[in-house]
C-alpha cells in the first residue's frame, strides 16, 4: 500500500502543474456541456496514462540492467525535478480562457495525443521522473507504484473537470497558484529523495 500511495502522490505532483493538457481540460470544464467535459477528460487521461506507463517501464527496464545508467538517471532526475519544483513555486499562474475547446471529438483526440506524446518536454520529464523512481523501487513493488500514478491521473483530470464545470464562477488565477505551490513542494521533496538514492549507490 505504501508504494501505491507513493505513486499516487508523485503522480498528482507530476500531472497537476498547469500546462497545456490541464488548461484544455479546465477551459472545457468552463465552457462545455457535462457530457463533453467528461469525454474530454477521459481522452486526456488515456494518453496521459499510456505515456506514464511507457516512461516508467521503458527507461526503468534499461536502468535495471545498467548500473551506470541508473546512477545517471537518478542524479539528473533529481536535479531536473528540483528545478521543476522551484520553478512551479516561483512562476506566475494565469488562467487562459482563450483556448478554443469547441472542436470535434476527433480533433480533441488528436490534440490530446500530440500534446502528450509529441511534446519533448513531457517525454523528458516523464522519463526522468518516473524512470528514476522505477530504478529506486524494489522490483516487486513497481506495479503498485505505477497503478498509483495511473490513479492519480484519473482522479486529477476527472476532479479538475468536475470542479471547473460546477464551480466555474469561482475558478481563478489564485487557485492555480496554490495548486502550483503545493505541487512544487511535493516535487522538491521527491527530488531530494532521488538524490539521496543516488548517493546511497556509492
Amino acid at each position: 500500500m505504501m508504494y501505491f500511495l507513493q505513486g499516487l502522490t508523485i503522480g498528482l505532483a507530476y500531472v497537476a502543474p498547469i500546462g497545456v493538457q490541464n488548461l484544455f481540460v479546465i477551459n472545457t470544464g468552463l465552457t462545455q456541456s457535462r457530457a463533453r467535459v467528461y469525454l474530454t477528460a477521459l481522452i486526456v487521461i488515456f494518453f496521459d496514462i499510456t505515456l506514464s506507463v511507457a516512461c516508467f517501464f521503458g527507461i526503468g527496464a534499461l536502468m535495471d540492467h545498467f548500473r551506470f545508467l541508473k546512477m545517471a538517471i537518478l542524479l539528473i532526475g533529481s536535479i531536473v525535478i528540483l528545478i521543476m519544483g522551484i520553478k512551479l513555486i516561483l512562476e506566475k499562474a494565469s488562467m487562459d480562457t482563450g483556448t478554443n475547446v469547441n472542436v470535434p471529438i476527433v480533433e480533441v483526440i488528436t490534440m490530446a495525443c500530440v500534446v502528450t506524446w509529441f511534446n519533448p518536454q513531457a517525454l523528458i520529464d516523464g522519463s526522468l521522473l518516473l524512470g528514476a523512481f522505477k530504478g529506486a523501487l524494489p522490483a516487486t513493488e513497481s506495479t503498485k507504484f505505477i497503478l498509483g500514478v495511473a490513479t492519480a491521473s484519473f482522479c486529477w483530470f476527472m476532479g479538475v473537470s468536475t470542479v471547473t464545470h460546477f464551480f466555474r464562477s469561482k475558478f481563478n488565477d489564485k487557485i492555480l497558484k496554490i495548486i502550483n505551490v503545493i505541487c512544487g513542494i511535493v516535487i522538491i521533496f521527491y527530488g531530494l529523495k532521488l538524490g539521496l538514492s543516488f548517493f546511497k549507490m556509492f
